[in-house]
């Protein structure tokens, strides 16, 4: 018990520090290669932070259970929109800008109800299909820093010239980081699994009922600490850009990189039947961040609070059924 106690307290550590970095490297390349901090949050943070996502949904559909790839990416999406951007919102209110309004969350939305048509259509999703939203996303994410880098160098040509670290050395701050990320939420998962299945015998739960709540609860929201801990600390550096263009590029990237690659790999079999409701929720969920970012221009604290209420709710459906 205490060494699994050390674990979570390591996990936590190296996801803080690793976070704390994380921005401070992000923000240097982006002011390097001439890039707004939303890009970056969008690609370097958000495929970063997806890690651990696209790590145990590939190594599911290399063994056979490709299923689990979609379970993976539904539940953190859910994770991403409802508590971490409630979370993030409640230290700091996050602001919309125009080109996330009219690109990056249309794109996002585009994504979903491209992977809900696929795994609707003959309850699969093939590799055609996922070698596409591969596809799809290259495509995005490049015309994204084109864009980006022509507005972004007349920006900086005309503000003051400051010197940003070296590129070397903020490359090596995100390669760090990421790394001492996944690793912490690794031991954080592994120790909070183990005490959960410790007091699950003490109190006389089966086995397979401890399994099913982990599952759930710790591996769904374990996977999505990075997204966490960097959006947090995003927000108290007041890099609010990058902390909502961390969700935002995770959950693309978990739609057409994580599903992507895995039924590339292999086919994923019943992606609709057992998943419907999540489906629902998780489109939802988009649909509401839309309306919250287009009415206030923000999402301010009252309107975290309702998507952490929704988040709960969602864990309670999910654990009474």
């Amino acid at each position: 018990m205490l060494l699994n106690i050390l674990f979570i307290l390591i996990g936590f550590v190296l996801l803080m520090k690793g976070g704390d970095f994380l921005i401070d490297g992000a923000v240097a390349i982006a002011q390097r290669a001439k890039l707004s901090n939303m890009v970056i949050g969008l690609t370097v943070v958000g495929f970063g932070t997806s890690m651990p996502e696209l790590l145990v949904s590939t190594q599911a559909a290399w063994v056979g259970s490709s299923g689990l790839a979609i379970g993976n990416v539904a539940g953190s999406n859910i994770a991403n929109i409802a508590l971490i951007l409630g979370v993030t919102s409640l230290i700091h209110p996050l602001p919309s800008t125009r080109n996330m309004m009219r690109i990056d969350i249309p794109f996002m939305l585009f994504a979903m109800v491209l992977f809900i048509v696929f795994a609707y259509t003959g309850d699969e999703i093939q590799r055609w299909q996922g070698i596409c939203m591969v596809l799809l996303l290259i495509g995005f994410i490049s015309w994204e820093v084109w864009q980006s880098r022509k507005v972004t160098k007349a920006a900086m040509e005309e503000a003051p010239a400051t010197k940003p670290m070296p590129l070397w050395r903020a490359f090596l701050f995100v390669i760090v980081s990421l790394a001492a990320m996944v690793w912490g939420a690794d031991l954080l998962i592994d120790g909070a699994s183990s005490i959960a299945m410790e007091l699950g015998e003490m109190f006389g739960v089966d086995k397979e009922t401890m399994e099913r709540i982990i599952g759930l609860t710790i591996v769904a929201i374990g996977t999505s600490l990075p997204e966490l801990f960097a959006s947090v600390m995003a927000a108290r550096k007041g890099e609010t850009d990058m902390a909502v263009g961390n969700i935002i590029g995770s959950v693309s990237f978990n739609i057409l990189s994580v599903v992507g690659v895995a039924s590339a790999i292999a086919p994923i079999h019943k992606a609709w039947t057992p998943f419907a409701v999540d489906y629902m929720v998780m489109f939802g969920l988009c649909i509401l961040l839309w309306v919250f970012l287009r009415t206030h221009h923000k999402i301010v604290r009252w309107e975290g609070s309702i998507l952490l209420i929704l988040y709960a709710l969602y864990l309670a459906r999910t654990l009474y059924i």
